[in-house]
C-alpha cells in the first residue's frame, strides 16, 4: 500500500453550547480535516483543531507543507514521520509544528488499521472490550447550583459512571460548595472529576484541595498555567486530591512534567503529541514511572490508543467532533466507552457533515 494523496477540508463545528472558559467564549471547533488515499483502496482519516476556528489557514498550510514527504510513502513505515521531523527541527517541534503533523499521523495509524483488518486497539495487542470515560465539556462556571445539579443527574442518565465540573470562582468557597452539591447530585460511587483551567496559584491551588478533599475528587485538573511545572509539582507534593494536567503541553514537555512529578496523572493531547506515535512514546514513559495517563479530546481515536495502554486511567468523552462523525461513541452498562470492532479507528467521516459545515 501506498499512499497516492492527500485530501484536506476545512470544517466550523457549532459546539452544543457555548462555553465560557477562562480566557474566552469557545462556540465553534474549527477542524481541518485530513484524508490519506491510497493506490490499495482504503483511506485513513485524522484531524486538528483550533478554538473557535482562529488561524485555520495557518493550520491548513502547515498540514499541506507535508504533502510533498506523505505522498508515495508506505503507511505501514516509519520514512515519512522520520523525514517529517528531520524537517521541522528548525521550527521546532511544538505549536504548529505538532499540530499540523499530528492529523497526518493520526491517518497513518488508521490506514495500518485497516491494512491489517483490525481496530487500532486490536492491532496493538488490545483485548478491551470498554475503556472507562468520563462525561467532559458541561457542568461548566458559569451553572448555577440547581442546574448543576440536574445537569449531573441528567449525565448518569445517560449511563456515565464518571463526570467533570468546572472550577474557578472568586471566592475557593463557593467553589467547594459547588462540589459538594455535585457530589451529593451524583452520590458517593461515581468518579467526580474538577477543572481548574489554569486559573490559580500554588497557595490557592493547596487552598482550594484542602477544602475539597472531603469530597473524593478523581482529579483536580491543571490548578496552575501550564508551563508552571515546579509550582504544579508542589500543588501535588502537598494534596491528597490527585493532580491531573498536561492537555496544553507538547511531547518534552510532558517529558519534564514526568521528571518534575508535576502531576499524578498526565493528559496527553492528540494534536499537541503530534499524533498517535509521540502519544504512545509519552504515555509508555509514564507508566515506566507508574503514572497513569488520561487521554485528551479526540475521544473517537483516543479511545483505540486507550484501550491499549495499560496505564490508561479515563477516557474524556468530549462531544466536539461528534457531528463529524458516521459513527457515534456507545457506552456499556458499566459507563465504558465500547471498543469498536471496524478497522482503524473504527470511525469515518460523514461527507455530509462535512458539506453543511464547511468553512
Amino acid at each position: 500500500m501506498r499512499v497516492t494523496g492527500l485530501r484536506t477540508a476545512v470544517v466550523q463545528v457549532p459546539l452544543p453550547r457555548p462555553i465560557p472558559s477562562a480566557r474566552l467564549v469557545i462556540r465553534t471547533a474549527g477542524c481541518v480535516l485530513v484524508t490519506l488515499e491510497t493506490d490499495a483502496g482504503p483511506v485513513g482519516e485524522g484531524l486538528c483543531f483550533s478554538l473557535n476556528g482562529r488561524r485555520l489557514d495557518v493550520l491548513l498550510a502547515m498540514v499541506r507543507s507535508f504533502e510533498p514527504l506523505v505522498v508515495g510513502a508506505d503507511p505501514c513505515g516509519d520514512a515519512f514521520l522520520r523525514q517529517a521531523e528531520a524537517e521541522l527541527m528548525f521550527f521546532g517541534h511544538r505549536g504548529i509544528s505538532a499540530i499540523g503533523l499530528a492529523p497526518i499521523d493520526m491517518a497513518l495509524w488508521d490506514l495500518r488499521g485497516k491494512a491489517a483488518g483490525l481496530n487500532v486497539a486490536r492491532m496493538l495487542g488490545s483485548a478491551a472490550v470498554g475503556v472507562p470515560a468520563y462525561a467532559s465539556g458541561g457542568l461548566r462556571l458559569s451553572a448555577s447550583v440547581d442546574a448543576l445539579q440536574a445537569e449531573a443527574a441528567a449525565v448518569l442518565a445517560r449511563g456515565y459512571r464518571a463526570v467533570k465540573m468546572s472550577l474557578g470562582k472568586p471566592d475557593p468557597a463557593e467553589d467547594a460548595a459547588r462540589v459538594r452539591a455535585v457530589r451529593e447530585a451524583v452520590g458517593p460511587d461515581v468518579m467526580l472529576m474538577a477543572d481548574a483551567n489554569q486559573q490559580l496559584t500554588v497557595e490557592g491551588a493547596i487552598r482550594l484541595g484542602g477544602m475539597v478533599e472531603e469530597f473524593r475528587l478523581a482529579w483536580l485538573e491543571e490548578p496552575l498555567p501550564y508551563r508552571d511545572h515546579a509550582g504544579e509539582a508542589a500543588v501535588a507534593a502537598a494534596l491528597r486530591t490527585p493532580v491531573a494536567s498536561g492537555e496544553t503541553e507538547y511531547a518534552d514537555g510532558m517529558e519534564d512534567m514526568l521528571r518534575q512529578r508535576s502531576a499524578d496523572i498526565l493528559m496527553p493531547d492528540l494534536q499537541r503529541m503530534a499524533g498517535p506515535t509521540g502519544l504512545m512514546r509519552v504515555a509508555r514513559l509514564a507508566q515506566a514511572q507508574g503514572v497513569p495517563v488520561s487521554l485528551h479530546l479526540f475521544t473517537e481515536m483516543s479511545l483505540g490508543l486507550a484501550a491499549a495502554l495499560p496505564n490508561a486511567f479515563v477516557l474524556e468523552d468530549m462531544p466536539w467532533f461528534r457531528p463529524l462523525y458516521r459513527e457515534q461513541i456507545e457506552l456499556d452498562k458499566e459507563g465504558r466507552a465500547v471498543v469498536p470492532d471496524r478497522p482503524g479507528w473504527g470511525f469515518t467521516f460523514d461527507p455530509a457533515a462535512i458539506a453543511r459545515f464547511a468553512a
